[in-house]
């Protein structure tokens, strides 16, 4: 069992293996299935009673891509799910929307750029998907291009900015220095030819319990990744919390089920989510005491976070004065970007956990080891304990708003 001495290679531990023995874990890949595998096995051998909930997303390959500006070959990232192409054919520059508006595109390739395409495009299903991200969708579908290019905004890594599995235009995404002299050419002739493969597969959510009791505190995580990123902050550093605390945690100190979850499919639309409503009556998640969520945490350079959402007064009262036990704990502004929401959005009252800076880091190739810190991780282990502590000490509806009254 996890003591609080070892807790730090505890977490170094299953951290080291989510992101060097298996490395990017989108839903449905080999290293996500293998990343099931090990969470299951990790979960049931410190005693927890394990469930799979198995369901299909696509298996979707990456082969390469070649994008050719005048006969010379351009460095350019295939997006996710892009389908196959091999075009030759006339650039369209598009900046703003009402470029996008006017612009001519069947027959041609579309350089997406600036302002219209400042973050990757939601995809057509999330429910976060903006109005703005939807008009730009039905234009983009409507205008029919053979092919689009997609330009990284200035700074960082070259992160895909097309992820989505039910948009079927061929397209790649390319730094700014890429993106910044294929604009400014006259009259360029440009070559694309991507490689993909897709077909069906499967992925897991993995849940581990202490009981069988309906009433029940969710803590939970998400192994999958995305295309191309280790994964270590965003988000082994999570599944290494769940892992750590299936074997620090004492089950029967608890008067409710204790449900550890390890989502997948957060990164590609929250279809493990919506899997798991599905197995457990739908949206009524009276049940569901409270959601701890661990998304991002443990970066060496920014200290955690925790927030509260859609909880009783009381209660973030109460979560506010454990943060500031804490010297390497701020208190944050809610954010829905995690599998929190799907509690959260339903009326549960969630917490959820973040580095400061996570942003930053998540989604790219340099997303590893060298930036997680297990020791910053392994001190988040006793503020979950606490939180865990206080719902027990209270009546089952006092995290809720309008809950009961504190003993």
């Amino acid at each position: 069992m996890c003591s609080m001495i070892s807790l730090e290679n505890c977490v170094a531990d299953h951290i080291d293996f989510l992101v060097n023995q298996i490395g990017e874990r989108p839903g449905g890949s080999p290293g996500c299935l293998e990343a099931e595998e090990y969470i299951l096995a990790t979960l049931a051998a410190n005693g927890w009673l394990v469930e799979r909930q198995t369901f299909a997303c696509p298996d979707w390959r990456d082969h390469g891509s070649e994008l050719n500006l005048n006969g010379r070959v351009l460095e350019a990232v295939v997006n996710a799910y892009s389908p196959s192409c091999d075009v030759h054919g006339q650039i369209v520059p598009i900046g703003t929307l009402a470029e996008l508006e006017s612009a001519e595109l069947e027959g041609r390739v579309g350089v997406l750029y600036g302002a219209l395409l400042p973050a990757p495009l939601s995809p057509k299903s999330w429910f976060l998907l903006s109005e703005r991200d939807r008009r730009i969708i039905l234009l983009l579908e409507a205008k029919k291009p053979r092919a689009l290019i997609t330009v990284q905004k200035i700074g960082g890594g070259v992160e895909r900015l097309i992820e989505d599995w039910e948009f079927t235009i061929p397209s790649v995404t390319v730094s700014a220095l890429v993106g910044k002299e294929i604009i400014g050419m006259d009259h360029p002739t440009l070559g694309l030819k991507i490689s993909t493969t897709q077909r069906p597969g499967s992925t897991s959510n993995i849940l581990g319990r202490s009981g069988t009791s309906r009433r029940r505190v969710v803590i939970c995580a998400h192994h999958d990744t995305k295309f191309g990123t280790p994964g270590a902050c965003d988000n082994a550093s999570g599944v290494a919390t769940i892992l750590a605390l299936s074997d620090f945690l004492t089950p029967e100190d608890y008067p409710f089920t204790l449900e550890l979850i390890s989502f997948t499919n957060e990164e590609y639309l929250p279809i493990g989510d919506d899997e798991y409503l599905r197995r457990n009556g739908g949206d009524d998640l009276k049940d569901v005491i409270a959601c701890i969520n661990i998304d991002g945490v443990g970066q060496i350079l920014a200290p955690d976070s925790i927030t509260a959402i859609s909880a009783g007064q009381e209660f973030e009262t109460a979560l506010g004065h454990i943060a500031l036990e804490y010297n390497d704990l701020e208190w944050a502004d809610p954010w829905p970007e995690s599998n929190h929401s799907t509690f959260s959005f339903r009326g549960v009252p969630s917490v959820a956990f973040t580095s400061t800076n996570r942003v930053a880091l998540a989604h790219h190739p340099y997303d590893d080891l060298s930036w997680s810190s297990p020791e910053r991780i392994g001190r988040l282990i006793p503020v979950i304990k606490q939180i865990l502590d206080l719902l027990a000490e209270n009546p089952a509806d006092w995290s809720r708003y309008g809950g009961g009254k504190s003993l």
